[in-house]
């Protein structure tokens, strides 16, 4: 059965969010067009044409024997130059070039007009490139990545439809060139009075030996003089990019829909996500669509080997590809053979002279982006000609990619990829009942910039999903099976069983000679606590302290939190924690008393202060943990608080957890409704600076998302 029912391959769109909104214009005949404008003759969007001047070049252009349905795209020289912002994430070494892509930044910068530049990332290359081109490059780390460092494509496009301060979003790779002619296409197209989305594929130059003037105005080449990328480079040299990686998209007004549906996590980069976001556009018919693919807007260089390097990146048979894939396959109707129907908002354009025209496309074939590597350019009256290929047979190719893909990591694998250098690792346990808490658990983690955790997935779905999520995870095989989604919570026989699994787990770990920081996924991170565990030196156990009064002892008889606790590898703690395992396993409670029972004594026996024991067989001392830095879910009425986390900062809180309280439901409700949450289920996004989070805080007027763990 596919990780993902059939409803959710085509979800509903959220709130306010994916209704069609009406094309603004009128039905009027082409002759009566007022001048400069642009209007939909009922589904077949016939555009008008923008003066005397072009009407009488159109009206030759027809009588030639153009297009059925052609037009002059509006626009003019006094036209208002739009606010055009370039989205795109650069790429580390060894997969990305810094000269190429600084090379890419700076022809951006050189086009005319109004033009900024967002580079998606916190990686030192892109902030030092930033630093070097000026005010006009920012660097916006706030999206979401994988733990191998590969950026997600819908928080990339989310981050672009957030964009208030622009008319039309540019992304693509960040080595592809792009060439004066684009900021023309987008300036007439900016007159456009509808949504529109635009494709155009970049051309594969392998010898790009142009170069910026000092000013960053215009390109000469080798020997000092002005390129004329027309003359230099004619159509029939330039062949069209065909991977996915080459594909450059544009699209107006930020704020509206792009689609209907949830666009899936892609990996950025690797493979399906460009041209699956442009078959969904197209299909949904909420946008009017245009294929600009016959002019040179951009060059990309040659593709070149990705070498494999510390975090596994591998060629195009490697498990993130496999992840694109199986998306594209369950998600929207990309695999599926498309009926033979006409799409009224399809639309090719082309140059003539120093119009833009446009013509209506009455056959889904998207040929004219979606080519073969043998689909090379031939020239003809400049206008590029590409092989015709069907639709339905380039995506069938997808419809076997339902299976999920597996990570190719073992535990150990894992491990040497995220601990830090003092060799420690932050683990989560979660399963299918908690799976969007540990989403945003782990959301919140890569917000504070921590890297250095794994999850251990206790079922096959959780798993799954954590692999789509991102997520470095493994999957323990002697996990209890049918665990309950609702009915896991303290004290019930599914949550002994579970609770067993994760003292297994960190003894595994600790005997391949790894601290570990053990956090469960209903624990709120306000900071990163590692480095203050750490210094509690060796031999020394910390955890959290369950005790609810306020004053007294806090190490008192069965008052120690197994859900929060921080275990050195060396021989005293490895030693208890075998015992501690031998005495859960051994017990029909939970793990919980087995770890005070260990290491405090039966009733408190080897306690030595008011918040200390020490284990008399390994002489391990075990430390509970402060309580203003590590509260648990009923000290002080914390989460009972009006501003539970400017609260929380007073105190100099590093967690909180969200213990103390009955039921799933229970649980997600008193953190969606404190803001203590940072993953939106409905978008599978981590909520970030530029995200919606009012929705979170007032969850308590609308139901919880009943539908996410399906």
């Amino acid at each position: 059965m596919p990780l993902l029912p059939w409803h959710h391959r085509r979800a509903p769109p959220r709130r306010g969010v994916g209704r069609r909104r009406p094309l603004r214009g009128g039905v009027a005949d082409l002759a009566s067009c007022l001048a400069g404008c642009l209007l939909l003759v009922a589904a077949a969007a016939v555009l008008c044409l923008s003066s005397p001047s072009s009407r009488a070049r159109s009206r030759g252009h027809h009588e030639d024997g153009g297009s059925r349905g052609s037009g002059i795209v509006p626009g003019g020289s006094g036209a208002t130059t739009p606010r055009v912002t370039i989205f795109s994430a650069p790429r580390p070494p060894p997969e990305g070039s810094p000269a190429r892509q600084e090379l890419a930044v700076r022809s951006w910068l050189a086009l005319p007009g109004n033009v900024s530049v967002v580079l998606l990332g916190a990686g030192p290359e892109a902030v030092a490139l930033a630093a070097r081109l000026g005010h006009r490059v920012t660097v916006d780390a706030a999206i979401d990545f994988a733990f191998t460092g590969t950026p997600f494509f819908h928080s990339m496009v989310a981050r672009a439809q957030a964009a208030t301060d622009t008319d039309i979003c540019v992304l693509f790779d960040a080595e592809i060139v792009l060439l004066p002619e684009i900021i023309n296409v987008l300036a007439r197209f900016s007159k456009v009075d509808a949504d529109w989305f635009l494709v155009s594929l970049s051309r594969n130059v392998t010898d790009f030996h142009y170069q910026l003037a000092d000013s960053g105005s215009h390109w000469v080449q080798a020997d000092g003089k002005e390129a004329s990328f027309k003359k230099e480079i004619p159509a029939d040299k330039w062949a069209s990019e065909s991977y996915d990686r080459g594909l450059i998209v544009a699209w107006n007004n930020p704020s509206s829909t792009l689609h209907a549906g949830v666009l899936p996590s892609f990996l950025y980069g690797r493979g399906a996500h460009n041209r699956w976001l442009a078959h969904e556009v197209l299909s949904s018919e909420m946008r009017l669509f245009f294929d600009a693919s016959s002019l040179v807007l951009g060059s990309l260089s040659s593709m070149h080997e990705l070498t494999s390097s510390k975090i596994g990146r591998l060629p195009s048979g490697s498990w993130e590809y496999s992840v694109n894939r199986h998306l594209a396959a369950i998600y929207g109707s990309y695999c599926c053979q498309v009926p033979a129907r006409h799409f009224p908002m399809l639309h090719k354009v082309v140059k003539q002279s120093e119009d833009y025209m446009i013509s209506k496309v009455d056959k889904l074939s998207l040929s004219d982006f979606f080519i073969t590597k043998e689909g090379n350019a031939h020239g003809g009256n400049n206008l590029l000609k590409i092989q015709n290929i069907s639709l339905s047979g380039y995506l069938q190719s997808y419809s076997s990619e339902t299976s999920a893909p597996e990570l190719p990591y073992y535990l150990d694998m894992l491990l040497e990829l995220v601990a830090d250098k003092n060799r420690s690792v932050v683990l989560g346990v979660a399963g299918a009942s908690y799976r969007d808490m540990l989403m945003s658990w782990a959301c919140r983690l890569h917000h504070l910039r921590l890297t250095n955790f794994i999850v251990c997935a206790l079922d096959h779905e959780t798993y799954e999903f954590s692999i789509l999520q991102g997520l470095p995870v493994f999957i323990d095989p002697l996990s209890p099976k049918n665990v309950s989604i609702d009915d896991c919570h303290f004290g019930t026989k599914c949550f002994q069983q579970v609770t067993k699994v994760k003292s297994r787990i960190v003894l595994e770990i600790l005997r391949l000679g790894y601290n570990v920081l053990l956090s469960d996924v209903d624990v709120y991170w306000f900071d990163n606590p590692v480095p203050f565990l750490y210094s509690l030196g060796p031999a020394t156990f910390g955890a959290q302290s369950d005790e609810y009064n306020e004053t007294g002892p806090i190490n008192l008889p069965r008052r120690l939190n197994s859900g929060f606790y921080f275990a050195r590898s060396d021989k005293a703690t490895v030693t208890a924690m075998e015992m501690i395992v031998e005495h859960a396993t051994n017990s029909g409670l939970s793990e919980q008393p087995s770890f005070y029972d260990v290491l405090c004594g039966e009733n408190g026996t080897n306690r030595i202060s008011n918040d200390k024991c020490l284990e008399p067989n390994t002489n391990l001392t075990v430390v509970f943990l402060n309580r203003d830095l590590f509260p648990n879910g009923a000290y002080k009425g914390l989460w009972e608080k009006h501003d539970v986390r400017a609260t929380c900062k007073e105190l100099g809180c590093f967690i909180i957890h969200n213990n103390w309280i009955n039921k799933r439901k229970n649980k997600l409700h008193r953190q969606m409704s404190s803001g203590l949450w940072d993953y939106d289920p409905s978008s599978r996004l981590c909520l970030q600076e530029w995200s919606d989070r009012s929705i979170f805080r007032m969850i308590g007027q609308f139901h919880l998302f009943e539908d996410t763990n399906s």
